[in-house]
């Protein structure tokens, strides 16, 4: 844990604290290159709308609606000594079906305040957090909305069809702290489970459920130490599952004028709780697990013993040495089994290679479960470029994989999959995602029929840009 001395720092970060550390920001040695502002994580500059588009194979007719992805885009050169690929700011990139054609593709950045001020706009509308506005993280559908979120304190923005900034909502005013990039939708009740932490609050986090009808019922405080950074979580029938694991706040980097103060922390225990979706802090069973980094679970089920099983993608560490994004060397989908009683983690490798971004088909969030879709990483999470062609299909009980490889150059990012209206096999729909060539500079949506998962995409969408690799996106229908 924390010494006492760095627990009274952090409970002193002041005015005067952020002085010292934009004093020591404007002094970092230059590096030669930021690996997250070249090549395919090279911004954009600019918005487009393009609605000519040229599609190879069948779009589904059933497919009405936008497939929109979000990522870090910053607007004007940042600082490169400090900048942090989590930090740029957010642009959408959406694609548009309807009745078997592209309608439009649009990449829109998020109106952040310095956003709109950079474009010459008045600020958007809506309530911000004291910290920041930048929201950069994932867009989803709820509440027949579509919100663009961001973690560690920030609040949601509501974008509407043509991917437009709305307004920062937090849910109608009735979130009163910051927000999670990964809520996840419970299938039966409809409302949506966080897990949300606040950079600058290192004693406690907060599990928050917003309704069916997009408001904030509870906002439960869950007491921490070190300030740890939780990207993700899972939910159960019962249960939301924490990842407290050893990356937390960092006052050194901060002080040292970095933009994203979070390191690996060999002195934090990991840990994974179970929170009873109704319980307290007193309720939450902590398991004790071998020291690794989760951005990301697939999903999570309870078994009749009483255990609880946690598909993941584990990183071996995680912010060990690079300040300009993830770093670690090894990323394998693993099998977690939660033991409550024994309050212990078993970890089982289902696949060594190193890989990230698994996603479910999402009807069966919390529930046992067949198939998880990740995509391919060359060398664990430490080529920024991540220059790898395939996908993964993983048949969770064969524990056997397919591989769609979208060829040299052709580099995809998160695909999610999209049920087929009425279908009963939980693998009965489509996987679509970007795959970016930045070589040609071009794009395409990819849609892959996920029953035929190696064979030639049922739809390919050709976008005549570079969309920039970044982070989560939902299909979202009309």
């Amino acid at each position: 844990m924390a010494s006492t001395v760095e627990a009274l720092i952090r409970k002193a970060i002041t005015p005067a604290i952020t002085k010292v550390a934009d004093f020591n920001r404007k002094r970092l040695p230059e590096p030669e290159a930021h690996v997250f502002l070249a090549g395919i994580n090279a911004p954009v500059d600019s918005e487009v709308t393009e609605s000519d588009l040229e599609v190879t194979g069948d779009i589904p007719a059933e497919l009405n609606g936008r497939y929109i992805r979000i990522g870090p885009n910053p607007l004007e050169p940042p600082h490169t000594a400090s900048h942090h690929w989590f930090l740029g700011d957010g642009m959408v990139h959406g694609v548009a079906l309807g009745d078997g054609t592209a309608l439009w593709y649009r990449n829109r950045w998020i109106r952040s305040n310095a956003v709109s001020e950079a474009l010459g706009e008045p600020p958007a509308p809506g309530k911000r957090h004291p910290r920041s506005d930048t929201v950069n993280t994932n867009v989803l559908g709820h509440a027949g909305s579509s919100w663009a979120v961001v973690e560690a304190g920030g609040y949601p923005v509501r974008i509407d069809d043509e991917l437009n900034t709305i307004a920062h909502d937090p849910f109608g005013g009735t979130l009163q702290h910051g927000f999670s990039a990964h809520p996840h939708r419970d299938p039966d009740s409809g409302e949506m489970h966080a897990i949300c932490y606040d950079a600058q609050t290192h004693d406690k986090i907060r599990h928050v459920v917003v309704t069916a009808d997009g408001k904030v019922r509870r906002e439960e405080p869950i007491a921490v130490q070190d300030g740890p950074m939780i990207h993700d979580c899972m939910i159960t029938e019962n249960y939301v599952i924490i990842l407290d694991l050893p990356v937390t706040f960092s006052i050194k980097l901060m002080i040292a004028g970095q933009g994203f103060p979070y390191a690996w922390n060999d002195d934090h225990p990991a840990r994974v709780g179970l929170l009873p979706k109704e319980g307290s802090n007193d309720d939450v069973i902590w398991c004790d697990v071998d020291p690794c980094f989760v951005f990301h679970p697939c999903n999570a089920f309870e078994n009749e013993n009483g255990t609880i099983t946690m598909d993941v993608c584990a990183h071996d560490r995680m912010f060990t040495g690079s300040t300009q994004g993830p770093d670690s060397k090894a990323t394998p989908f693993e099998r977690w089994t939660i033991d409550p009683e024994s309050r212990k983690v078993a970890r089982r490798i289902i696949d060594a290679d190193p890989q990230e971004f698994p996603r479910p088909n999402e009807e069966r969030m919390g529930r046992a479960y067949r198939y998880a879709y990740t995509v391919a990483l060359p060398d664990g999470f430490d080529n920024p470029n991540m220059m790898a062609s395939k996908i993964y299909k993983h048949d969770l009980d064969t524990e056997r994989r397919q591989v769609h490889d979208f060829g040299a150059d052709n580099i995809p990012s998160e695909f999610v999959f999209v049920p087929r209206r009425g279908s009963k096999a939980e693998d009965d729909g489509w996987l679509m995602g970007y795959v970016t060539n930045p070589v040609e500079g071009s794009s395409q949506l990819v849609i892959l029929n996920a029953q035929d998962f190696e064979a030639e995409p049922v739809a390919r969408i050709h976008i005549p840009h570079r969309i920039p690799s970044g982070f989560h996106g939902n299909w979202i229908a009309d």
